[in-house]
């Protein structure tokens, strides 16, 4: 077809072959049938608007989910953990998840990778949860080399070393039948 360049995507494309439109630019929301609206804050950025499941799936609008954290949550750090250990404890390693982003998105950069550790051993458990063997070994294997170089001077009482032995043990432990849920639940301080 003459004008496009098979090697690329549409949003590499100046604008859209078809409505002459530039990608990002379509004007309003989008009106067209059948299309919900996307919840998106001022800088476009998607909202966390639809109702989830206790493991962070989107449910159908209109369904009743699980009470969600807020996109902009920044606990003190110490309170971040517990919140987190409890969300795990409660089997809910998605929610675990946002709260330690939040911590992660409102630290120190000393700690920034300590903190994206964290809460991808909360994705980890999450994806187990949800039955994806495969993301769960891959997050977790990330998190625990991510977190492992903090355990000689873990701030705030974080239990490092064993969080990356428990990640590890977990990681050995999928493929070889169900996991106990009690073993989805590590501690997070000492």
């Amino acid at each position: 077809m003459e004008g496009m360049d098979s090697g690329t995507t549409p949003a590499d494309r100046p604008y859209n072959q078809v409505s002459g439109i530039a990608p990002g630019d379509r004007p309003g929301p989008d009106t067209r049938p059948g299309r919900v609206a996307r919840d998106r804050d001022p800088a476009g950025r998607a909202r966390n608007a639809r109702p989830r499941d206790g493991l962070g799936r989107p449910l159908p609008h209109g369904m009743t989910g699980v009470p969600t954290t807020p996109d902009d949550l920044a606990l003190p750090p110490e309170e971040a953990l517990r919140e987190a250990e409890r969300l795990l404890a409660a089997g809910r390693p998605f929610h675990a998840h946002e709260v330690l982003e939040g911590a992660w998105k409102a630290c120190d950069d000393d700690t920034r990778e300590l903190w994206k550790g964290l809460a991808q051993l909360a994705v980890g458990v999450t994806h187990l949860r949800r039955g994806n063997q495969v993301g769960a070994v891959r997050l977790l294997t990330r998190a625990a080399d991510r977190i492992a170089p903090y355990a000689a001077g873990a701030p705030h009482g974080i239990a490092v070393a064993a969080l990356t032995a428990w990640a590890r043990t977990l990681i050995a432990r999928i493929g070889s039948g169900p996991v106990p849920p009690e073993m989805l639940a590590p501690r997070l301080v000492d």
